[in-house]
């Protein structure tokens, strides 16, 4: 049986790719990675250890020693990522997290160790895995590369409602903020920074339903994906 593909998908925060990635993976039976929520965990664990944000070696450190898995629900397909043992799932999107992800982020010591699990998670084919750094860095290989994209004013209204889905509320002048400074950070770093990488297709969501996004991700993949299901 031949190698299942892998599929690269990158974009900005609120752009769709997490959805995308997680419904286009359980519809055509891929394992979906998640790699920004790896540097979610790391941020989570340094702020409940109290690591200064700013101490990269201290950060490094903290990233070498966490064992990552990740769990699928056998039932729905849901991935669940664990660290140590421990489901940080539930923690992840907490907003001072999401605050300062893009700090650890841009730590090179951090980006090296998740990069090689990200790696090793890939090495057998047949996952669907987002980021930022995918097509360029992590995954330079993969056989599908997309990079999502959508105007600002879309994006801010999608994280606004996965907020108040989620029984948080925030202003959308002050995720306006949020979501351009974070723009700004994850396309300046030195290391990994969101590129659109030159040979992905470029699908601008911001008139499109995820719906319309998975099947145009499907009819540009077409056999390559089909023939190995």
């Amino acid at each position: 049986m031949p190698r299942r593909a892998n599929i690269a998908i990158d974009g900005p925060a609120g752009s769709g790719k997490s959805t995308v990635a997680r419904i286009l993976a359980q519809r055509i039976g891929y394992l979906y990675i998640d790699t920004g929520a790896m540097y979610r965990a790391v941020t989570f664990f340094a702020l409940r250890k109290g690591i200064n944000l700013y101490d990269d070696q201290e950060l490094a450190s903290l990233a070498k020693k966490m064992k990552f898995s990740l769990v699928r629900n056998l039932h729905d397909g849901t991935v669940t990522l664990w660290c140590d043992g421990e489901d940080v799932s539930p923690y992840l999107r907490e907003r001072e997290v999401s605050e300062r992800v893009s700090r650890v982020a841009e730590v090179a010591g951090v980006r090296e160790h998740l990069v090689k699990y990200q790696r090793n998670f890939a090495r057998v084919g047949g996952v669907v895995m987002e980021g930022r750094d995918i097509g360029t860095v992590v995954l330079p290989d993969a056989e599908y590369k997309f990079f999502l994209t959508a105007s600002i004013d879309v994006r801010v209204e999608r994280r606004r409602k996965e907020l108040e889905a989620a029984k948080k509320t925030i202003a959308s002048e002050e995720l306006y903020r949020e979501m351009t400074y974070r723009d700004e950070m994850d396309s300046k770093r030195e290391i990994g920074p969101l590129v659109i990488p030159s040979d992905a297709v470029v699908i601008d969501s911001t008139t499109m339903t995820i719906e319309q996004v998975i099947e145009k991700i499907i009819e540009i993949c077409g056999g390559g994906l089909r023939s190995v299901l």
